[in-house]
């Protein structure tokens, strides 16, 4: 059985929760796409784990997990975090695999990063890690692979500098490095789980361009990342929050705004503890985009969609959540690929009453208070996909399960 988890919004929608609660019966976890500029944040047995390159299944000590094809790593900021899990109590010597065809993160990537950010016509907000360069050099045929780290004649074209940096890693790196396609064969009637980076919104080809990340972060990316063929992916879970946040530029049509919304912004950032795991920034936030969401749902054939964050609204006496957009007069019900468009959009907004309890320690659907089951099922009706898990909290056991894992 094979599964895909992936954002269907721009990026933290809780991905790292939803992935530690599957990866508890995988065998194998392996990250399709992304660097270091993504974040997950993992809270199991009274623990926090902060989470950048290593898959999230790193924390089951009978799990193996695999940075993919279709990532760019830093060698040192891995090794950096794989100290930091260790001192954790986490174990994971012989249980990390790294594809032969990754790509690597040079020093000099980070600098020009900034550098190209100051001279964008429409500034991105980068992290300046270098992700962006990688993917760039990646595409001129000018990266470096983790395989090349085996190749001394191709090491003899680097300079100086580059093989200052590579030499305290390249053996860790080497003996760690597989052939992705003949390792996952291995795999192929186990159960492997494939966690994307950021969100749908971000995705290079689909996202809001170009206002998006340099990898893929749509479902196909599963597929070209993860060392399978298409047809080997059998479910996929498309993971969002109850609002929508984004980090960064780029335009945000549910975005709260002081003059209509008053304080929600910073009532919803401050309980949902909207800051970056990566950069700390402040997470923008908005009500929830449906039409975004029915968007991401078409694109990457989601099975069932993944609510987290519901709980946010216990104290909120009515929730609005956008169906469509206003631009000129008149409404739009798809999502528009124009940036103009996008930046021009308002919100038509609809309104739900809110359920005013407590919804943190519910176990079961049916008892979730009638008014947030009529706003879960209004979300399933406009999108036409089930929710087929809820999360109520940042604990792994605040889960409510509505679909079976695992099985065909």
């Amino acid at each position: 059985m094979h599964f895909v988890v992936i954002g269907a919004q721009w990026g933290d929608e809780g991905k790292g929760k939803i992935v530690d609660y599957l990866s508890e019966e995988a065998d194998l976890v392996v990250r399709f796409s992304g660097g270091a500029n993504a974040g997950h944040t993992i809270v199991t047995d009274d623990k926090t784990y902060k989470l950048h390159l290593v898959p999230s299944g790193i924390v089951y000590p009978d799990t193996l997990v695999v940075l993919g094809t279709g990532m760019v790593i830093d060698p040192e900021s891995l090794f950096n975090e794989l100290e930091t899990i260790s001192q954790q109590g986490i174990s994971w010597e012989n249980r990390v695999f790294i594809s032969d065809r990754a790509h690597i993160v040079m020093p000099s990537y980070k600098q020009m990063d900034i550098d190209l950010e100051k001279e964008r016509r429409s500034p991105i907000g980068t992290t300046g890690r270098g992700i962006g360069v990688a993917y760039s050099q990646k595409a001129q045929r000018e990266g470096i692979r983790i395989c090349d780290l085996a190749d001394d004649k191709y090491l003899s074209t680097l300079n100086s500098a580059e093989m200052d940096f590579l030499n305290p890693y390249i053996e860790k790196l080497k003996n760690m490095m597989v052939d992705m396609a003949s390792f996952m064969d291995e795999y192929k009637d186990k159960k492997v789980l494939f966690e994307g980076a950021q969100g749908i919104l971000l995705d290079l080809d689909i996202g809001t361009y170009p206002f998006v990340s340099s990898g893929y972060a749509a479902a196909a990316g599963a597929a070209l990342g993860g060392g399978v063929g298409p047809r080997a992916i059998d479910k996929v879970f498309g993971v969002f929050k109850a609002y929508s946040t984004r980090v960064g530029n780029g335009p945000f049509p549910s975005e709260f705004r002081k003059e209509r919304d008053g304080d929600l912004e910073d009532y919803i950032r401050n309980l949902g503890r909207e800051y970056g795991v990566t950069t700390g920034r402040p997470r923008r936030c908005g009500y929830l985009d449906l039409v975004a969401l029915k968007y991401a749902c078409r694109t990457n054939s989601i099975d069932h969609l993944v609510l987290t964050h519901i709980d946010v609204y216990d104290e909120i006496k009515e929730i609005k959540v956008c169906v469509a957009y206003e631009v000129d007069g008149k409404e739009i019900v798809n999502f528009p690929s124009s940036r103009d468009i996008l930046a021009r959009a308002k919100p038509v907004l609809q309104r739900f009453k809110g359920w005013n309890e407590n919804i943190s320690n519910i176990k079961n659907y049916d008892n979730l208070p009638g008014n947030a089951r009529d706003y879960i099922k209004f979300i399933e009706n406009f999108t036409d996909t089930s929710i087929g898990i809820v999360s109520v909290g940042y604990e792994r056991e605040q889960t409510i399960m509505r679909t079976s894992l695992w099985t065909e």
